[in-house]
């Protein structure tokens, strides 16, 4: 049946008063008269669609209905009664048909033999995108379950940025499939219950669709625990009775007060949801009865001039609270969320809980971003602030998935990001930031920009310099001094709290990690060449391409990287390198070509996180020394009389020949030990020496040995042997020092 003609047939059955007919399908329902249909769809739709739009939607039902035929779910219904269920769940938010068209088709690609490119041809490539970015990446083997919902929930969070109705049909999928939860193995029941909670229900409040995520939160509470579900649930309900007086009470003198003022609006009463309670009492140690004591009325009014005068008017009846005021009007939540909040005490010996907000204010903290279609005609809501704010956490999801490592990863960012508290501060400039509670000076920096983030020097907070660990309060005002030259810090991963400023932070040490282990095994290679008379530089790229496909590695950049690394040989790579030059006919025509020998690999000092300089011995230039090549690490530098070496003799592969540059710069730690007459002041004259000899001392240890004898144990920052030994020489002119020594553990 084409669009036009289910257009006319549906106008006939709507004319004659008839259910649209669930053609293929009537079977589906004869065992249960009362459920949902195609019929009932259709005349939600038609409350606020055109006649075409729920043609089209009904086209949708019978391919999906003829798709899914013979599929039952495991509560023993026919499929078809899941995806129309979800279809109904978007329809109550009155989304688009494109919308509700996904939701009926959105497990056809993945569990029919339907594939996208079907779906495309009959209903769009709109469609088929939102469909498949719904769907689970089934046709990959992962590693690990973990992995697998982390790679689906990656692929999902990339649709949703491309088309925010994803995660709508992926929101709504999940709430009836919460619904229908009972049937499931309770191992099963609680490990999508745990999803749920860590994920959905956190989604759905970023996105300020408050009424779904108080269902989805319920829902979780009872698959997850449900005695502890039965109890609140049961004393909810024996103290409902007793508050419905009180909170009767409570709306009337408002409203009277209301109207002495002359203002106009609605005031309901705000049960507590059960999972809120249950965390009440868990997070602040709270009784049932402490928790149960609050009471929530909502004020609900035309205009945001009447918010506050009703404030007014609220605080003149019942003193308010002090410090329980917000006013997230003027400053909204991440989620766009907008009402004034304030706690009164009540005459009846309870805390009072108000929310004032307008109409348009409830709306959008209902619905959140639903709001935009389900009120598509008003201007208002069609660019509200849920609508922006999301997608600028869209933005930001994007950036954290670029630079996360993995879809783990990933998905650990997410979960980190999706539970703000916010706090707000000040730019020098006056404009708004949000940021999580928690949030550190680094965060604000990462918030500005990813560029701020990554050259930030320091930070002023309310014109005072700070420690870039400070957490930030709200109202304070923050400015970062950045300089060009500078980098992330490894140190501030201990303290960053935002998953934006972790994520690139974590991403430009691996990319440093990553450049300098390319470096060094280019450097190693080049010195295993040098035995065949060649280097890297003179063979061509496409013949290195080949080599390292050959050793396993998609590129030659990887090659290298895991040759500074360690984890792979560079004799090897160098022998099939010699190998190919052969084949290609690349003869230099030397007879004593295999007479030449390598030279030791010059060490710089600043080759980074590959080179490790070993704490045993304390290498420093001067020294002679030794390298070991180690898996993971890179080099590691130990000097030639080190003790540890002893152990790798029967290993040669593993040893390097090493050697420091002519012109090396730095600081490198030596561990020295001083024994001396324990005197008032030595301590102090030591030092003073050491740092006249412009040498900085990291680490100071001292131990008494006898009543006139001390050792003093100090680990000093050097240039080379020659800058140690004047430090030394100088030391040994005190008085004090009996014996001066450097340390080889």
């Amino acid at each position: 049946m084409g669009t036009q003609a289910a257009v006319t047939q549906i106008s006939q059955e709507t004319a004659q008063n008839k259910h649209y007919p669930d053609k293929g399908n009537a079977s589906l329902y004869q065992k249960d008269p009362t459920a949902f249909r195609i019929s009932h769809l259709c005349e939600m739709l038609e409350t606020y669609l055109e006649m075409e739009q729920v043609a089209e939607v009904y086209q949708a039902y019978l391919f999906g209905a003829e798709a899914h035929d013979g599929q039952l779910r495991k509560t023993g219904e026919p499929y078809i009664y899941h995806p129309l269920a979800v279809a109904r769940i978007l329809a109550e938010m009155h989304m688009d048909q494109k919308s509700i068209i996904s939701a009926i088709l959105h497990d056809v690609i993945e569990d029919t033999p339907f594939a996208k490119d079907q779906v495309e041809k009959r209903f769009g490539e709109e469609v088929a995108e939102l469909v498949d970015g719904v769907s689970k990446l089934t046709h990959i083997e992962f590693a690990s379950k973990a992995e697998a919902q982390a790679e689906n929930f990656r692929k999902m969070m990339l649709a949703m940025v491309k088309d925010i109705r994803v995660i709508l049909i992926k929101l709504a999928d999940r709430l009836h499939n919460m619904r229908t939860l009972g049937i499931m193995r309770p191992d099963k029941r609680r490990r999508i219950a745990r999803e749920t909670l860590e994920i959905y229900s956190p989604i759905a409040h970023r996105l300020g669709m408050n009424r779904m995520r108080l269902e989805l939160e319920d829902l979780g509470f009872l698959a997850m625990y449900p005695e502890r579900y039965r109890v609140i649930n049961e004393n909810v309900k024996k103290a409902r009775g007793n508050r419905k007086e009180i909170v009767g009470k409570l709306e009337e003198s408002i409203l009277e007060r209301m109207r002495q003022e002359g203002l106009v609006g609605r005031v309901v009463g705000r049960e507590k949801h059960l999972f809120s309670i249950y965390n009440k009492m868990k997070n602040k140690q709270l009784s049932f009865s402490e928790v149960m004591d609050v009471y929530a009325l909502r004020i609900v009014v035309n205009s945001v001039d009447m918010c506050y005068r009703v404030l007014g008017a609220v605080h003149n009846l019942y003193k308010p609270v002090p410090g329980k005021f917000k006013d997230y009007i003027a400053i909204p939540k991440s989620n766009g969320y907008q009402s004034l909040h304030s706690v009164l005490f009540s005459p009846y010996g309870v805390a009072i809980e108000v929310q004032i907000r307008t109409e348009d204010m409830d709306r959008v903290a209902e619905a959140g971003i639903a709001a935009h279609w389900l009120y598509k005609n008003d201007d208002e809501a069609a660019s509200n602030s849920a609508q922006v704010r999301a997608r600028r956490w869209l933005h930001d999801l994007l950036e954290l998935q670029q630079h996360a490592g993995n879809s783990i990863e990933f998905l650990e960012n997410v979960k980190i990001d999706l539970f703000p508290d916010e706090v707000y501060v000040f730019t020098p400039g006056g404009e708004i930031m949000e940021l999580p509670r928690g949030a550190t000076v680094v965060d604000f920096a990462y918030a500005v920009h990813t560029d701020v983030g990554n050259q930030c020097v320091a930070a002023k907070v309310d014109r005072q310099l700070v420690p870039l660990r400070t957490k930030l309060l709200t109202g304070q005002t923050v400015e970062i001094i950045t300089a060009p030259n500078a980098s992330p810090n490894p140190i501030w991963m201990d303290f960053v709290f935002t998953a934006k400023a972790r994520t690139n932070i974590r991403h430009y040490l691996h990319q440093l990690h990553h450049d300098e282990a390319e470096e060094l095994g280019k450097r190693l290679l080049n010195k295993c060449l040098a035995v065949h008379g060649t280097s890297i530089d003179v063979i061509p790229e496409d013949e290195v391409q080949l080599v390292s496909e050959e050793q396993g590695f998609v590129s030659i950049s990887d090659m290298y990287c895991a040759l500074g690394l360690g984890n792979h040989i560079p004799i090897v790579v160098a022998l099939a390198l010699s190998q190919i030059r052969k084949k290609m006919g690349d003869r230099t025509g030397r007879d004593d070509e295999k007479e030449l020998k390598s030279q030791p690999l010059a060490i710089k000092g600043t080759e980074g996180a590959v080179i490790n300089y070993a704490k045993c011995c304390r290498p420093i230039p001067g020294d002679p020394i030794l390298g070991f090549i180690t898996a993971g690490r890179g080099i590691v530098i130990h000097t030639q009389d080190c003790k540890n070496v002893a152990e790798f003799r029967d290993k040669p592969e593993k040893w390097l020949d090493v050697k420091w540059e002519d012109d090396i710069h730095g600081d490198f730690p030596i561990d020295i030990n001083l024994l001396v007459i324990s005197r008032r002041g030595v301590l102090a004259r030591v030092a003073s020496t050491i740092a006249g000899m412009e040498a900085n001392i990291e680490n100071v240890n001292i131990e008494e040995r006898d009543g006139t004898h001390s050792t003093l144990s100090f680990t000093v920052m050097v240039e080379n042997r020659q800058h140690l030994a004047r430090i030394m020489r100088e030391l040994r002119k005190m008085e004090e020092v009996i014996r001066i020594q450097r340390i080889n553990k």
